[in-house]
């Protein structure tokens, strides 16, 4: 199946994990932890990195968060008033402090952390 390929059981599995997000934002909306100068439902962070995300700075937590709203490296560059490289400096960076494989883990992580549910 191509990357590009309209998978059903893969979009009902992804609506259920949305679904269940937001149930679980809901439960916990007065539980939130601050990842730089953003407020998340603690809810949303992992258990192996509630301590670790403390360790992000915010121009690192800002990275984060376009990340997790799908924006390309160019994108965020432009809206941080940074250089292309600063950017990918810090996703290693985050990466690291994450301990995580890759930025392609790291991408999932900042969906799930910063991708808005409605």
């Amino acid at each position: 199946m191509s990357e590009d390929s309209f998978d059903p059981a893969e979009e009902a599995r992804l609506r259920e994990l949305m679904r269940l997000l937001r149930k679980a934002d809901a439960v916990a909306a007065e539980e939130e932890e601050l990842i730089g100068e953003f407020r998340i439902p603690k809810s949303r962070i992992p258990a192996r990195h509630i301590e670790s995300i403390q360790t992000l700075t915010r121009t690192e937590a800002a990275v984060l968060r376009f990340l997790g709203w799908g924006r390309a490296n160019a994108d965020i560059a432009t809206l941080l008033v940074i250089s292309e490289n600063t950017v990918r400096v810090h996703l290693n960076n985050m990466c690291r402090k994450l301990e995580l494989d890759g930025v392609r883990e790291l991408i999932a992580l900042a969906g799930v952390l910063f991708h808005p549910l409605s």
